[in-house]
């Protein structure tokens, strides 16, 4: 059983040295949805507490991202998350592209299949009230009505 441990131990130890391919941060986001348009604070809160971390280039990554294997786990949702959606490249997309988004915004949202089950356990500002699901629906339908 102790080699058994032993074996374990130097595993983890070679997995830290083997590169993550951890998602680039990018503060500057000329084409992000927030810095483009006027989204209520209470709706900015919501994007950037149960969003963004996974949806844009602005990433957080807290100190379990750098630790292997989680940090490939947290890496390859970040990638998924910003291929589907990345607010950051919102104001490229085509008006259908962001009806689109803003339809499944809602719908993932008020299913609470988003955010991802895993997340608000350990990001508790991520934790979304039916309140704030609600909201953040409503604010879809409303925001889609003035892309036209």
């Amino acid at each position: 059983m102790k080699k058994v441990l032993w074996i374990l131990l130097v595993l983890l130890l070679i997995l830290q040295v083997i590169p993550s391919n951890r998602p680039e941060v990018n503060p500057d986001n000329p084409s992000d949805l927030i810095v483009n348009n006027e989204i209520p604070d209470p709706i900015v809160h919501i994007l950037k507490n149960a969003c963004y971390d996974c949806h844009s280039n602005e990433s957080h990554y807290p100190w379990y991202a750098y630790v292997a294997p989680v940090s490939y786990l947290v890496n390859r949702d970040i990638r998924e998350g910003r291929s589907h959606l990345n607010f950051s490249d919102w104001e490229i997309q085509p008006v259908s592209k962001k009806l689109k988004f803003l339809s499944e915004i809602s719908e993932e949202v008020l299913d609470k299949s988003m955010p991802m089950k895993i997340y608000p356990p350990l990001h508790p500002e991520a934790r979304l009230t039916d309140a704030q699901r609600q909201a953040l629906s409503d604010w879809t339908e409303e925001f889609g009505e003035t892309l036209f």
